[in-house]
């Protein structure tokens, strides 16, 4: 009989895992995130516990240490079946033994196995990982500790047999803790940071206000990913970071050399952001999956994941250029087409499709993105229209490998921009298609509205990017420069490139470095050059080096994939490289084994799978509230104008007759009413101008073409009307 004594899982057994606690130290761009793991066995036969839990899909493991009792046993990074035979053995023998590993589907799901914990005995076990931080369109740097791990969908043909085994608990039930504690170091001061979760205020440890800390508030529910978004002062400058080699490592070897990471984030002149395209074939790819029924966070008045981006999918339509082509896909287990093939924006095509998008349920089954990828991937690209796929998702899938490189064998024809929504949602997958295919990707969390995020990228879609991108090192000629990324094809406003290289060789007398930059903005040819020493600090924790080995193992294990196990050099070059570099692979794993006083465990070895949290919650219930602003967008025709009708007016809380009586004279009605409702826009939904911004530049447009005389008379009249006082310059006229 199982002794049920402390915290018990829904099938009334005890949960072993009773606290975490999280350290992060952020370094500009970069974070160092170490966790512990604190478990107690609290019945009477000896445990093993197997804890499933996400990571960032770009982190790079690098430590993996257990404490038994006063002794601490370091893992070692081993070829994977190596490393599971071993713990195998261990277990089999009566031996203390912890196993982590990365999923075969998903590099952001890993698998934590801690084995024979003795009855009463209690261990810690401590991970270590660095990541980059993802830049956010409003220049803040995102770090996002996932909590969430929701249930992921496998298609049935996927053949997957090697899928961790996932246990599970709603959010907020979860019978474990967690503390977070920050240190945030810049070179630049540090303006804010914020959180979807409470913080504890934030602390300057300096004048400067280059280094604070800052910590989770007691009592986090696992209801939602810990964000974290820190916004520092003049950040839009290259910058070069040289880390030294690892003293013990051999030279010539990745650890073994100097590392240096470059970071390109280019800032982008006003008249080069006020620039738009009128093409492109713009497709949007909805998750019409059930989990789409879920709400957005779990406040009151939530509204469904499906009507958000229904919501959305209005905002997208009303805002495309004349002359552009779209389509629209919604996909579950299943996928359909609003339309056989993209067909040209106009009013019949727009209103075709805003009909088909009120009646769009999340009524489609599991989240298979794979084969609607497929079929946009098999038809052909439209001659002088760019393609622009636009993919939302709660990204609850099983196969992300599978599908990042279905993206990446298109990434030529096609710029991806992803949204994750929800809580939980694939890190790996949502930034990955985006990286991929030259894109952007934008998360969607707790109160977060989907609104703003989506016209966000839908800017970086129609402006120019960065193109052209070329890096020349210019190093003394002792020293050789090995990339160790991937060459940067684009950047978009808002976002940051980085690029690791090895530095092999020291120079005789020369110690300075510098890499010039050049690309192309708005066909304006721009140069920046940055110098920096060949023989930097030594006190670096060799977070870049890591970084940059994560960086090499991703773009190795892809050509691995590619190759699909015909070659053999690819899958054998990472296992060398995580080895050396202790950053964790696909095709590696971490394995620490205690021998502790050499007596073998008695008694029938029990295993328990610590619960994970995830977002399962009740499709919302709360009846819509009617936007005034959504109202009003609805109205608009593709063209940009508005007609002066009574649903106008009800928008602008007046009857047909007050709104039509102040017309001037010689002004066509439609004139009249496009003035009226960007009048109303600008006197009072200046908050949510990112939303509507595009649809008030097509009414702009279109009132230019119609050459009206009178502007000033309509806009002083649209004021007296409304009650407002805008200028005709403030609406561009």
């Amino acid at each position: 009989m199982v002794n049920c004594c402390g915290l018990v899982t829904v099938k009334n057994e005890p949960v072993p895992l009773k606290s975490i606690v999280v350290e992060v130290s952020v370094q500009g761009h970069v974070a160092t995130v170490s966790s512990t793991l604190q478990y107690e066995n609290q019945e009477q036969s000896p445990l093993e516990a197997i804890f499933v839990f996400p990571l960032p899909g770009e982190a790079a493991v690098c430590r993996f240490s257990a404490k038994i009792g006063q002794t601490e046993v370091v893992a070692e990074v081993q070829e994977k079946q190596k490393a599971q035979e071993q713990y195998d053995d261990a277990l089999s023998s009566g031996q203390q033994a912890f196993l982590l590993e990365e999923s075969d589907e998903s590099p952001d799901v890993f698998k934590l196995s801690v084995g024979s914990l003795p009855p009463g005995e209690k261990a810690s076990v401590s991970l270590d990982y660095v990541t980059e931080l993802a830049v956010q369109a409003d220049d803040g740097l995102r770090l996002c500790l996932p909590a969430v791990l929701n249930p992921r969908y496998q298609p049935q043909d996927s053949g997957s047999g090697g899928s961790a085994q996932l246990s599970s608990v709603p959010a907020g039930s979860v019978p474990y803790s967690l503390s977070l504690r920050a240190h945030v170091s810049s070179p630049h001061p540090i303006s804010r940071v914020e959180s979807n979760c409470p913080l504890d205020p934030l602390n300057y440890l300096n004048t400067e206000k280059t280094q604070a800390t800052v910590s989770l508030a007691a009592g986090h529910q696992f209801d939602r990913d810990v964000e974290l978004l820190l916004y520092y002062k003049d950040t839009h400058q290259p910058t070069a970071i040289v880390e030294a080699a690892q003293a013990s490592a051999k030279p010539g070897s990745l650890m073994g050399d100097p590392v240096v990471m470059l970071s390109l984030y280019p800032e982008f002149p006003k008249d080069v952001m006020s620039s738009m395209t009128s093409h492109g074939e713009f497709l949007f790819v909805v998750d019409r999956s059930g989990s789409m029924e879920c709400p957005m966070h779990l406040g009151s008045g939530s509204q469904d994941r499906i009507s958000s981006a229904r919501e959305t999918l209005l905002l997208l339509l009303k805002s495309l250029p004349m002359g552009c082509y779209f389509n629209i896909i919604g996909f579950g287990s299943s996928y359909e087409s609003f339309f056989p093939k993209s067909v040209e924006y106009s009013q019949k095509t727009m209103d075709e499709a805003l009909q088909k998008v009120k009646g769009m349920r999340a009524d489609l089954g599991g989240t298979e993105i794979l084969q609607p990828l497929k079929h946009i991937y098999s038809q052909p690209c439209l001659p002088d229209q760019p393609r622009q796929l636009f993919l939302f998702t709660d990204g609850e899938v099983g196969n992300t490998k599978e599908v990042l490189d279905l993206v990446k064998t298109n990434a030529g024809s096609h710029r991806c921009f992803s949204f994750g929504i929800g809580e939980g949602a694939s890190t790996a997958l949502i930034s990955g298609v985006a990286k991929q295919a030259r894109g952007h990707a934008q998360f969607i969390t707790g109160q977060d509205r989907m609104q703003p995020k989506v016209m966000q990228s839908l800017r970086f879609a129609l402006q120019p990017a960065v193109v052209d991108i070329s890096v020349k090192w210019n190093v003394p000629k002792e020293v050789s420069v090995t990339l160790l990324s991937p060459p940067i094809r684009v950047v978009f406003q808002g976002q940051r490139a980085l690029l690791y290289a090895q530095l092999t060789g020291e120079s005789s007398g020369d110690t300075e470095g510098s890499v010039t930059v050049k690309y192309s903005l708005a066909k304006q040819p721009v140069e920046n050059q940055l110098s920096f020493s060949l023989k930097p600090a030594e006190d670096t924790g060799m977070t870049v080096h890591r970084l940059g080995a994560r960086t090499l193992i991703q773009s190795l294990e892809v050509e691995e994939r590619e190759q699909d196990g015909e070659k053999e050099g690819a899958k054998e070059k990472v296992i060398e490289l995580s080895v050396q570099s202790g950053v964790s692979s696909a095709f590696t794993a971490f394995i620490a084994v205690h021998k502790g006083d050499g007596e073998a465990l008695q008694g029938q070895l029990l295993r328990r799978h610590v619960p994970t949290p995830n977002f399962d919650s009740p499709a919302s219930t709360s009846k819509p509230v009617r936007d005034p602003l959504l109202q009003l967008i609805s109205l608009q025709k593709a063209s940009g104008s508005w007609v002066l009708e009574a649903a106008l007016a009800e928008v602008l809380v007046k009857t047909e007759e007050e709104v039509s009586k102040p017309k001037p004279a010689q002004v066509d009605q439609e004139v009249w009413a496009t003035v009226l409702a960007l009048v109303w826009l600008y006197g009072f939904k200046m908050e949510a101008q990112e939303e509507w911004q595009f649809l008030a530049m097509k009414a702009v447009s279109w009132i230019q073409a119609q050459k009206v005389a009178s502007v000033s008379e309509c806009v002083q009249a649209g004021n007296t009307l409304l009650g407002c006082q805008v200028q005709k310059d403030t609406l561009g006229l």
